[in-house]
């Protein structure tokens, strides 16, 4: 029988979906695994080759754990919500609900191809109204809870009212946006607005003045990796930073937790350190600076208050209140068009960005250790997220401020021994302090630091700035808190309606609050957001129901919330509904988390380190405090998968011609490289007549040949349309099958790698299934198996591969483990195998590879289950110990040929042995031996 493969995956992939052999329940008799791949987004361009790496990856894994007998949960769904698909709604009218089910239907096609083992009884997509239900509930919640210092952990927020009645704030230590004071007093006799908007300081979920990037093309903020080089990554419209009253969620109380999160999971080290860096824990302390001749005076944080006498002028954050009122008349205009070049940058480019800018405000600050008037600046190297949004520099110990010190020509003092300062900054971390203070001044204050050790003048200040009132020691975090806030139309609907000018939640019972239709899917003509144009779109307090906008009283009827939540949302909680998806009462129940518990394999791209794997850990560790959510931590393994890059093609047109020259012979013309279409090319050769028939410009184009082909250029790019090096998976699935596409796209390199896609090797793959399925059938269809014992070799040859293939699995080896099967079928197929008890075996250990001729080889072998019921088999040791070993002989270090003796052979037999050999007495040429050395089962070495 003939290896079809079209037909064996069409028929499989059909009796999967009619067996439900994906599917999944809880089974306390089994032990569960929970793989899980990062949520996907449905873009209208459907998948190209580099998609399913991830998915093929962690196919491979869930397969073989349920092959080992685990209970595997291995579910799908999709991240719907999103920019694309708003953008197409706005530029054609189509809802981007159409557009999203399209893409999803796409998708979904394409994932069936390939032969994913996923459970889509356990679907969800983000923009369905029962799957956001429970994206509303947790942000309520949030709205409805602080965060209490003490306790570390979330808390309800009537505590804190029940509290602020009897004690006030007094002696409360919960995280908050800004520090404030009152008594009880003070509260009770505060309005009800007023009590809101001290609780806002306190909220999980909160509403809060911030700064964000803003795009009025696109009439929306927008993420920090949204934007690239100051404009939108989505149409590459300009980008500025604004302050906006938005939804934000108070991620920072949760940094420490965070923090030691990582070292209860399993994932890699440069990823947990990139989020450490993120969070950017650091101890210091805050110290208070008058300005001169004013009243005002201004905090600041350090990690090094020992530097205080080195400080030399003071630096603002663009967007501190502090600009404002410390400029002078006389520097306004400049501080003011400072300012609005500065609005063109995101955050995350004036951290990469290395270069000197900044404008002096016209004040001074009094440095609280020297006495000194040291001049106050702007610049943007300063962030107004961390700490205080003002810095003191102290340029002699900081690249960032000694490089603008040298700018603008401000002092550079030295406090440590010996150090050299002319060229560049010191790191001040080792080392003997001087000049705190200065020996030629007159000390201001009663502390010197002189002669100690940077570690001894550390702690000495931090002692001094508590005891003398200066400031306070702080432990900070370079964590911000999330911006939650979107102003789009395709996105959750935030539960909220606003009673005098606050936001109210509306009933748990009456979510979700479903997302209304609009006549336009752009901001309005006053410049809200597109659920401006919802002309129903109010909250009846009485009946529990949207109503329409002319009801709106502000008695009963009130404006619901205009802006909608942001990606993250939907996918920070996912984990847990694929848990329980068909469950109305609650996001998931107790039970079934309690078996599930969290992600055991986590696989996914690089890319999120710093978003979506920060706030689904904040926002499972919330849920963790609400009793919810079980494990701390949703995801104890990550892996990254690399990416897929694309293999690009290009042909040589000779400068004002329509002739195209081959590889080879470009050299000796003027030519124009240009991209083609890789699926017109095989092997780098081009195929003629498609080319003429790709573009009309093409169709009379001439061609100068090598051999009669014309051969083309590469090179390795990311894979994109423009560069025509995009690969559909439809189409190797076509020509070769999905089990080689799937074990193809693992044999390109180690999973967590990027690598080019290259088609010239996918042959090879696909030549090995055949040879492969040539084990069972002889080329004239004769089924071959027979039940007949297997040999020593066979036995060993098996044995060593499910050795190597097990090992491999664990360690996400693959391309090793596809070449351990090439190996093994080889020798299989050399020494003419067909005993049912090695194929048997085979079959299953290819199984999580290759699943589709796995499963129709493993049906002709006669069983009535999947394949993927078989028992992983066990390697045996006995079968991979050796009889013999190939010794190397070598003569003074140089192997000149090779001998076989017994696994077991004595030292002086072999020696005897191979001085007897005549190949030997060439080599030893009547000379005597000095010295002969048996490395055992490995080498001979005789020193003449």
């Amino acid at each position: 029988m003939e290896y079809n493969f079209r037909e064996i995956e069409k028929k499989w992939q059909k009796r999967w979906v009619e067996e439900k052999t994906y599917q999944v329940t809880e089974d306390d008799s089994k032990q569960k695994f929970y793989v899980l791949n990062m949520f996907p987004y449905p873009s209208g361009a459907g998948l190209h080759v580099g998609h399913p790496l991830g998915y093929i990856a962690s196919d491979i894994y869930a397969r073989y754990k349920r092959l080992q007998g685990f209970n595997v949960l291995n579910p799908m769904g999709y991240d719907a919500y999103g920019l694309p698909a708003e953008q197409y709604a706005i530029q054609t009218g189509q809802h981007p609900a159409i557009t999203t089910v399209n893409n999803i239907n796409r998708y979904r096609e394409q994932l069936d191809k390939i032969g994913f083992s996923f459970d889509w009884n356990r679907e969800i997509r983000t923009c369905d109204p029962e799957y956001y239900h429970w994206t509303q509930w947790a942000f309520q919640k949030m709205f409805n809870s602080y965060y209490c210092n003490d306790e570390q952990q979330a808390r309800p927020i009537e505590e804190l009212e029940k509290a602020f009645a009897i004690y006030g704030n007094k002696g409360l230590n919960a995280a908050c946006s800004e520090e404030i004071s009152f008594t009880a007093e003070e509260w009770n006799a505060k309005s009800e607005k007023e009590k809101q908007e001290i609780l806002m300081n306190y909220r999980i979920a909160y509403l809060g003045e911030t700064m964000v990037n803003w795009c009025a093309e696109l009439g929306t903020v927008l993420a920090n990796d949204e934007v690239v080089d100051g404009v939108s990554e989505r149409g590459g419209f300009p980008v500025i930073q604004k302050k906006m009253r938005q939804w934000c969620l108070r991620v920072s109380a949760y940094a420490q937790r965070l923090l030691d999160g990582l070292d209860t999971i399993e994932w890699t080290d440069s990823l947990k350190e990139t989020q450490r860096n993120w969070i950017g824990r650091s101890e210091g302390a805050e110290v208070q600076f008058k300005v001169k001749d004013s009243d005002l005076e201004f905090t600041i944080f350090t990690t090094r208050a020992d530097t205080m006498f080195g400080v030399t002028f003071m630096v603002l954050a663009p967007e501190s209140e502090l600009v404002a009122q410390l400029t002078t008349p006389e520097q306004k205009a400049e501080v003011d068009a400072y300012l609005d070049r500065t609005k063109k940058r995101t955050e995350r480019e004036r951290i990469a960005d290395r270069s000197v800018t900044g404008v002096f405000s016209g004040s001074y600050a009094i440095n609280p250790f020297t006495g000194e008037a040291v001049p106050v600046w702007i610049s943007d190297y300063v962030l107004a997220g961390y700490g205080t949004g003002a810095i003191m520099a102290v340029p002699a110990h900081d690249s960032r401020d000694y490089a603008f010190a040298k700018h603008f020509g401000l002092e550079i003092r030295p406090l440590v021994e010996g150090c050299d300062v002319s060229e560049e900054s010191f790191d001040a971390k080792e080392g003997i302090v001087c000049n705190s203070p200065r020996l030629d001044v007159t000390p201001y204050c009663d502390l010197s630091l002189n002669g100690l050790t940077i570690k001894e003048a550390i702690e000495t200040t931090k002692k001094y700035v508590k005891e003398h009132n200066l400031g306070r020691v702080k432990v900070n975090y370079r964590l911000r808190d999330a911006i939650f806030s979107r102003q789009r139309y395709w996105g959750e609907p935030f539960p909220v309606y606003y009673k005098d000018g606050m936001p109210y939640m509306i009933d748990e019972a009456s979510l979700p609050l479903e997302l209304p239709e609009v006549a336009k899917f752009l901001p309005t003509e006053t410049g809200e957001p597109p659920l401006g144009h919802a002309t129903k779109w109010a909250w009846d307090t009485v009946n529990k129901c949207v109503v329409e906008n002319e009801k709106i009283d502000h008695v009963t009827v009130f404006p619901l919330e205009l802006n909608t939540m942001p990606g993250f949302a939907g996918s920070s909680a996912y984990y847990l509904r694929y848990m329980d998806p068909h469950n109305h009462q609650a996001l998931v129940d107790p039970k079934i988390d309690q078996y599930w518990k969290n992600v055991d394999l986590y696989v996914g791209g690089t890319e999120h380190a710093t978003g979506h794997l920060i706030y689904s850990r904040f926002w499972n560790k919330f849920l963790y405090d609400m009793g919810v959510s079980v494990m701390e931590e949703p995801f104890q393994k990550l892996v990254n998968q690399g990416m897929i890059q694309g293999r690009s093609n290009f042909v040589y047109r000779i400068k004002d011609t329509n002739t195209f020259v081959s590889l080879n012979l470009k050299d000796q013309y003027e030519v124009t490289p240009i991209h083609v279409d890789v699926n017109i090319v095989s092997n780098d050769v081009l195929d003629l007549e498609a080319f003429k028939a790709w573009r009309p410009e093409y169709k009379t184009a001439k061609f100068i040949l090598e051999d009669g082909k014309y051969v083309c250029g590469w090179a390795v790019e990311k894979m994109s349309k423009s560069m025509f090096n995009v690969v559909n998976p439809d189409m190797i699935v076509e020509k070769y099958g999905a089990d080689t596409l799937r074990m193809y796209e693992m044999f390109l390199g180690p999973v967590e790698q990027s690598k080019p896609w290259d088609t010239n090797g996918i042959d090879g793959v696909h030549r090995f299934i055949r040879k492969f399925w040539s084990l069972f059938y002889s080329r004239t269809d004769e089924y071959l198996v027979t039940d007949e014992p297997a040999t020593k070799e066979e036995l060993k040859s098996l044995h060593k591969l499910i050795k190597k293939v097990t090992g491999d699995i664990e360690q996400f080896s693959y391309n090793t483990s596809i070449s351990a099967f090439m190996i093994c079928v080889n020798e299989l197929f050399n020494l003419k195998c067909s005993k049912k008890e090695i194929l048997e075996q085979l079959v299953i250990t290819l199984a999580p590879f290759a699943p589709h001729v796995c499963e129709e080889l493993w049906d002709i072998l006669g069983h009535e289950t999947s394949v993927c019921d078989a028992q992983w088999p066990a390697y045996n040791e006995e079968y991979l110990k050796e009889d013999t070993i190939n010794y190397t002989i070598s003569f003074n270090g140089k192997a000149r040929f090779n001998m076989e003796f017994a696994a077991d052979e004595a030292s002086d037999t072999i020696q005897a042995a191979v001085l007897a050999d005549e190949r030997s007495q060439k080599w030893i040429d009547g000379k005597t031996p000095k010295k002969i050395i048996v490395v055992p089962k490995k080498i001979v070495n005789i020193v003449i």
